[in-house]
């Protein structure tokens, strides 16, 4: 919802949910059922998720391990060499990693190179992974995966062989040749009967082969081939039971997804008919809802904090396309739990169901409609594999929909030119952006170069701004007022060397993102006495407000690009 008030703590991260979040499904594994293979490469996987980043992921999910209906279950060790060198090479740069995993011993080595959430397909029904997320600081996604209605039973058709017909067919002869010996039947003629009634010319085939008729042959044959097929039958139940009974003892998710690809075959025939399009909602969502809270609960128990818990119906884990709709269409019931509410449906069998489409891959505008749905109903994060025609989805959609200003802070720098008036002009080009206003400016101060200390001194201000767009598009619109102003982005040009002007975006409201295109809060933020300085000129003690939002702050005396005079107004 626009205005939710729920917050998810994830390690050294918190977010919140003024808007959407979006979560980008990254597999690094050779057989996921629509993406398996593409980033099975580690250099792949990690570019694949810095664009993800760059288009407008809030949260990459990292998962080693296949889940798709019948996948083959991978060892940990092997888990763990797939997602480790991508999930540290992601945090590097600032994301939020999320760890897909059932293996605590994954979960454990991810955390530890830099993820801040664990993804638990099973729940956390390990009592081993419990164990540890209550010693780490890390997010948790609880996981409902599982059958949520019992399949109706297949029954076994009674079969009696019927011999009626024969026997009727023998016992009408017998009174034939009883009443021409006797001499009182007919003389016969084409059309005629047989004693007076309808007869037939030729005697109907039977199912006996070559055997008499209703003979007692006949019917020890017909009970010995059905005795016969009754043991063959319960000879494949047993061992279906018996491979069911090995697959659950070494694996259960991978059972639960057997069945759940098997399950058509359960059913009994359509000639029953039914009153609904589907089944009733409230055994379903009783199962769902009772998991996840008693999971929740559970982990409170263990010493989880609540803000860390998120919760995930698990949309096609075990589940009918029947059963998968009536869940999404519940979305409100399970927001109602106040914890923060995965959509994961992306690409889901249940989504090619309702669209039509059967190839995985294509299934993306569907995706984006049903994660609509959800979003309107209070869902807080949605799991999609194509990042950036969601984000654009999004954006478009809540620019209309949710009229959202929010503050942030833009620092402004030139030490080309007319100094002074390259910042009064960049400070003008902000207040065109569309949905954007210049609400407050800090003073020009005078600073002393940082990083690249052989250059003239730079004019230094800050303005504070109201946007209603989206960080990444905000972002792009002040790269563009870089442009505009001849800012020289050429190979020749020094990272930190002389400019025309630079916007840097600080920070934003509710914002927290990682990534090459843009990172926020701006990870140099908090040693920079040409940003902190001005920042005092529009809150009070601004080293304290970044600290308390997980910036790190150094004091006066260690920062770089010192104040040392103060230039005019703006």
């Amino acid at each position: 919802m626009a205005r939710d008030t729920k917050i998810w703590r994830c390690g050294k991260h918190t977010l919140t949910f003024d808007r959407p979040r979006i979560m980008g499904v990254l597999n690094v594994t050779p057989d996921s059922f629509s993406d398996g293979g593409e980033h099975f490469d580690a250099q792949a996987a990690i570019d694949h998720g810095l664009a993800m980043l760059d288009a407008g992921a809030d949260i990459i999910d990292v998962g080693g391990e296949s889940t798709r209906p019948g996948f083959t279950p991978v060892n940990a060790d092997e888990e763990a060499k797939r997602v480790l060198p991508v999930i540290r090479a992601l945090a590097s740069k600032g994301a939020i990693v999320s760890i897909d995993t059932r293996h605590v011993e994954v979960a454990k080595a991810a955390v530890r190179v830099g993820a801040s959430i664990v993804n638990d397909v099973t729940g956390f029904t390990d009592p081993k992974m419990v164990e540890f997320v209550k010693n780490s600081n890390c997010g948790v996604i609880i996981v409902h995966a599982g059958e949520v209605s019992d399949p109706p039973a297949r029954t076994r058709t009674a079969v009696q062989l019927d011999t009626s017909a024969a026997a009727f067919v023998a016992e009408r002869a017998r009174e034939a040749e009883e009443e021409a010996a006797a001499g009182k039947g007919a003389k016969r003629g084409h059309g005629k009967v047989l004693g007076g009634k309808l007869g037939i010319a030729v005697q109907p085939p039977l199912p006996f082969g070559d055997l008499p008729n209703g003979s007692a042959a006949a019917d020890a044959e017909a009970e010995a081939a059905a005795q016969a097929a009754h043991a063959e039958e319960d000879a494949r139940e047993v061992a279906s039971h018996e491979e069911a009974r090995v697959i659950e003892q070494t694996d259960q998710l991978a059972a639960v997804m057997r069945r759940s690809a098997r399950r058509a075959e359960a059913y009994v025939s359509t000639s029953q008919l039914r009153r609904f399009t589907l089944p009733d909602s409230a055994p379903i969502m009783r199962r769902v809802m009772g998991f996840l809270s008693d999971q929740a609960r559970a982990l409170m128990h263990a010493g989880v904090e609540r803000e860390r818990i998120c919760i995930d119906p698990g949309a096609g884990f075990g589940k009918s396309a029947n059963e998968d709709v009536i869940i999404q269409r519940e979305t409100a019931k399970m927001a109602s739990l106040g914890y923060p509410l995965m959509c994961a449906v992306s690409r889901k069998r249940f989504v090619g169901t309702v669209s039509g489409v059967v190839d995985a891959a294509d299934r993306d505008a569907a995706t984006f409609g049903v994660c609509l749905g959800a979003i309107e109903n209070g869902a807080n994060i949605v799991r999609v594999h194509d990042v950036a025609g969601f984000a654009q989805f999004l954006n478009g959609f809540w620019a209309v929909a949710r009229p959202q200003p929010r503050r942030a802070f833009v620092a402004l720098g030139s030490n080309m030119g007319q100094r002074l008036d390259n910042i009064r002009r960049a400070r003008d080009l902000i207040a065109e952006i569309p949905l954007t206003c210049v609400s407050n400016c800090s003073r020009i101060y005078e600073t002393e170069p940082a990083y690249e200390t052989r250059q003239s001194p730079f004019a230094n201000a800050v303005i504070e701004i109201k946007t209603e767009l989206a960080p990444l598009v905000l972002i792009d619109e002040l790269l563009d007022v870089e442009n505009r102003m001849g800012r020289n982005r050429t190979k020749s040009a020094k990272p930190n060397g002389p400019r025309v002007i630079d916007c840097d975006l600080l920070w934003m409201d509710g914002e927290t993102h990682g990534g090459n295109k843009l990172q926020l809060p701006h990870p140099k933020l908090g040693e920079r006495d040409f940003v902190l300085v001005p920042l005092e000129d529009l809150m009070h003690d601004p080293a304290r407000f970044f600290r308390y939002e997980g910036v790190p702050v150094v004091e006066p005396e260690e920062r770089i690009g010192h104040v040392v005079g103060e230039l005019g107004s703006m």
